[in-house]
C-alpha cells in the first residue's frame, strides 16, 4: 500500500481563502440579477459595510473591477474577507432592509445617524370620560389621539404648558383624578378646569377637549375667533370675571404661536431636511411642521467618511431616519439626493398613503429649506468651534498627565451608596466629541466579600469587572481599539489609585494611565489633588481650563453614580419580600397579603397560621415559614 499520497495531502498547507477583489469576483458568479442587500466582513468577522442594489450581480461586480474606486472604497474592498447576501422582492424592500441593518449593526464604512432616540408626542387620552393631556414616548399602546412628533421634550413641555393655560385640560393621572376631594393648585392658578371635583361638567369639558383637538390639528384661528366672540359676549353681559378667563386663554394661544417662530401658511405637514458640510463633518438639520405649526427642530451630526459628498450623506441619513418613524405627507430637501424617487416610493409604502419628497426651488417651501440650511450651517460652526476647544483641552490633559498623545477615550469611575446600602459603581466616558453617553455603564456591587461602606472593595470590583470583560471581548474580536481607554480617572486619593493600579497589574494591562482625583480641603472645587504612579501628588493652577474640564468629568461621574444609586434604591423599595419565595405566585401572594395585611406580618406568622390561609397548602406554608425563619431540621 502506498501511503505517500495520503501523507502529502495531510502535510500540505490548506489553501488560502481569497480576500478582497478575488473573493468578490468569486461571489459574483453565483449572484442573481435581482434586488437585494449585501454585507461585507473583514477577516475578524467585523461588519464593514451594508449596501442595497437593484441588481446584486451588477452592483457587487463593480467592486471586483480594478481601479476607479475612492480611497475609502478601495480600503473596504481590500479588507473584505466574507460576504453575505439577502435577495428582496423589490428595490424598495432592499432600501428598507438596508436601513434597518445599518441602524442595528452600525457598520464601519456606512454613514451612521448616531442619534436614534425616539421623538416625544402629545397624547390626548381616549380611555376616560375626562381626557388627560400628557407627554408620550414609545409605543402607542394607550387609546387616544397622538400629536407630533416634537423635536424635543422641551418643545413638548412648552406646548403642554400653553395648552393647559389655553384649554384648561387636566394633566393628572387617572388615580389622582379619582382620589381628589377638592381642586388642586392648577385650578387655583387657572391652568385646569378641575373636572375631578365637578367644577366643570362633562359637556363643558368635552367642549374644551374639542377646542384643543382643533388647535392641535391646525385650526387655531377658528378657536381664537370663537374665544374672542365669547369674551365680547361676557363683557357685554358685564361678566368680567368670565371675560378675563377667555382673555387669558386667547393670550395663551397667541403665546404658543409666537414661540413657534415660523408657522407656514401653505405647508400643513412636512419634515424639512437641510445639510451643510464643512471641515470633514456634516450637520443635518431637521424641522418638524405639523398642523401648520412649527413643532421644533433638531441637529444631527452623522458619522461618515470625509470623501462622501453632502448629497450622499443626506441620502443615507434619510433612509435611517425613517426606518422606525412614521413619515409626514411631505419631505422637503436642501439637496437632490440620488435615491429621492426610491425614498418617496418606500415612504409611501410604509405610510400607506402618498408621501412626496421634494426639492423646492421657490416660494414658501424654499424659504423653509433656506431657514433650515442657515440653522445647519450655524450648528456645524458651533460644533467645529467646540471641537477645536475640546481638542485643545485634551492636548492639555495629555501634557498634565504625561500622555504620548491627546486621549481619545477617558473613563471616569465613581461609587455611590448610603451607609453601604445598595452600592452602585458608575463609569462615564468622554472623548473628542464630548461626553459619550451611550458608553456609560453602571455596576451593581454584587461581591459577597464587600463590606458595607468599603469604597476600596467596591472600586476593585467595578474595575475588575470592567477590564476583565474588555479583555474577553478583545480576545473574541467583539470590540475594537477605540473601546480601550487611554486614561482612567478614579474619584479618590492614593488609596483608590492603588486599588486601580493593582487591578490593572493583576490583569496584565500596562497601556492605560490611571489617575486618582481627590477632593480638596472641605471639598472645595479648584483645590483637587491628583495622584499618579511614580510621581508625587500635585495640584493645578486654580484657573487652568484643563482643571475645569477635569472637574466637569468628575462631576458628571458623580451625577451618574448618584442617579444610578437612586434608581436602584427606588426599584428596591417596590420589591415585596414574598416575590422571592419559590412557589408563591400572584394568587398565593394575594391570599397571604389579604389574610395577614402585610408582608411583614407574613414573615412573623407561625406555621399553623400560614396553613390556615385559604389556598395555602401545608407544603407551601412550610416553604414560606422556612424562607423567613430558616429550617433547623432540613429532613422535616
Amino acid at each position: 500500500m502506498n501511503d505517500s499520497g495520503d501523507h502529502s495531502t495531510n502535510d500540505a498547507p490548506a489553501p488560502e481563502k481569497p480576500v478582497g477583489a478575488a473573493l468578490i469576483s468569486a461571489k459574483v458568479k453565483h449572484l442573481p440579477d435581482s434586488p437585494g442587500v449585501y454585507r461585507m466582513y473583514d477577516a475578524g468577522g467585523d461588519l464593514l459595510y451594508v449596501g442595497k442594489a437593484r441588481s446584486l450581480k451588477k452592483r457587487v461586480a463593480s467592486y471586483a473591477k480594478l481601479g476607479g474606486h475612492s480611497n475609502r472604497i478601495a480600503r473596504m474592498i481590500a479588507t473584505t474577507a466574507q460576504m453575505e447576501f439577502i435577495t428582496t422582492a423589490t428595490e424598495t424592500d432592499a432600501l428598507l432592509l438596508e436601513a434597518n441593518l445599518i441602524k442595528r449593526l452600525k457598520p464601519r464604512y456606512n454613514v451612521l445617524m448616531r442619534d436614534d432616540k425616539s421623538f416625544p408626542y402629545i397624547l390626548l387620552t381616549g380611555d376616560h370620560d375626562f381626557p388627560q393631556v400628557l407627554k408620550h414616548r414609545g409605543a402607542r399602546a394607550r387609546t387616544g389621539d397622538y400629536y407630533g412628533p416634537f423635536a424635543s421634550a422641551g418643545a413638548v413641555t412648552a406646548t403642554l404648558n400653553a395648552l393647559q393655560k389655553a384649554f384648561l385640560l387636566r394633566s393628572c393621572s387617572d388615580s389622582v383624578f379619582e382620589s381628589r376631594t377638592r381642586p388642586c393648585l392648577l385650578f387655583q392658578i387657572k391652568r385646569c378646569s378641575a373636572p375631578c371635583t365637578g367644577e366643570i361638567d362633562a359637556e363643558g369639558y368635552a367642549k374644551l377637549v374639542g377646542e384643543a383637538r382643533d388647535f392641535l390639528k391646525g385650526r387655531s384661528r377658528k378657536t381664537q375667533r370663537e374665544l374672542v366672540t365669547l369674551m365680547d359676549q361676557a363683557s357685554a353681559d358685564l361678566d368680567f370675571e368670565r371675560a378675563a378667563i377667555y382673555r387669558d386663554r386667547i393670550r395663551a394661544l397667541t403665546q404658543i404661536q409666537q414661540h413657534q417662530g415660523i408657522n407656514p401658511q401653505t405647508v400643513a405637514e412636512a419634515d424639512v431636511f437641510a445639510a451643510w458640510a464643512e471641515g470633514g463633518q456634516t450637520c443635518v438639520q431637521v424641522f418638524f411642521f405639523r398642523a401648520g405649526q412649527n413643532w421644533g427642530n433638531r441637529a444631527y451630526f452623522p458619522r461618515h467618511d470625509k470623501e462622501l459628498s453632502t448629497e450622499e450623506v443626506l441620502d443615507a441619513f434619510l433612509a435611517q431616519f425613517y426606518e422606525d418613524r412614521p413619515p409626514p405627507r411631505m419631505v422637503l430637501l436642501s439637496h437632490d439626493v440620488p435615491g429621492r424617487a426610491l425614498l418617496a416610493e418606500a415612504l409611501t409604502i410604509r405610510a400607506g398613503r402618498k408621501v412626496a419628497v421634494g426639492l423646492p426651488r421657490r416660494g414658501e417651501k424654499r424659504e423653509l429649506v433656506d431657514h433650515a440650511l442657515t440653522n445647519a450651517r450655524e450648528a456645524l460652526g458651533r460644533r467645529l468651534a467646540e471641537s477645536s476647544t475640546q481638542r485643545k483641552l485634551l492636548e492639555g490633559v495629555a501634557e498634565v498627565f504625561d500622555l504620548d498623545a491627546p486621549p481619545t477615550r477617558i473613563e471616569v469611575y465613581d461609587n455611590s451608596h448610603i451607609s453601604g446600602t445598595k452600592p452602585v459603581g458608575g463609569m462615564i466616558v468622554a472623548g473628542p466629541d464630548g461626553f459619550m453617553k451611550n458608553q456609560y455603564r453602571k455596576f451593581n456591587i454584587k461581591g459577597e466579600d464587600v463590606q458595607p461602606g468599603d469604597d476600596y472593595a467596591m472600586m476593585r470590583e467595578v474595575l475588575t469587572r470592567r477590564f476583565t470583560r474588555l479583555l474577553k471581548e478583545s480576545e473574541e474580536n467583539k470590540t475594537d481599539e477605540n473601546a480601550w481607554p487611554d486614561l482612567i480617572l478614579i474619584d479618590g486619593g492614593a488609596g483608590q489609585l492603588k486599588v486601580a493600579l493593582d487591578v490593572l497589574a493583576e490583569l496584565g494591562i500596562d497601556n492605560v494611565t490611571a489617575v486618582g482625583v481627590a477632593k480638596g480641603p472641605e471639598r472645595d472645587a479648584g483645590r483637587e489633588r491628583f495622584f499618579m504612579a511614580g510621581k508625587p501628588d500635585f495640584m493645578m493652577e486654580p484657573r487652568n481650563p484643563v482643571l475645569y474640564y477635569l472637574q466637569r468629568l468628575r462631576d458628571e461621574a458623580h451625577r451618574y453614580a448618584i442617579g444610578s444609586h437612586r434608581a436602584r434604591r427606588s426599584k428596591a423599595i417596590g420589591v415585596n419580600p414574598l416575590d422571592e419565595i419559590p412557589g408563591v405566585g400572584p394568587g398565593r401572594k394575594r391570599a397571604l397579603l389579604q389574610h395577614f395585611g402585610s408582608a411583614r406580618a407574613v414573615s412573623r406568622a407561625g406555621l399553623a397560621d400560614l396553613e390556615a390561609v385559604n389556598g395555602i397548602s401545608a407544603r407551601v406554608a412550610r416553604t414560606v415559614y422556612d424562607h423567613f425563619h430558616g429550617n433547623p431540621n432540613p429532613g422535616a
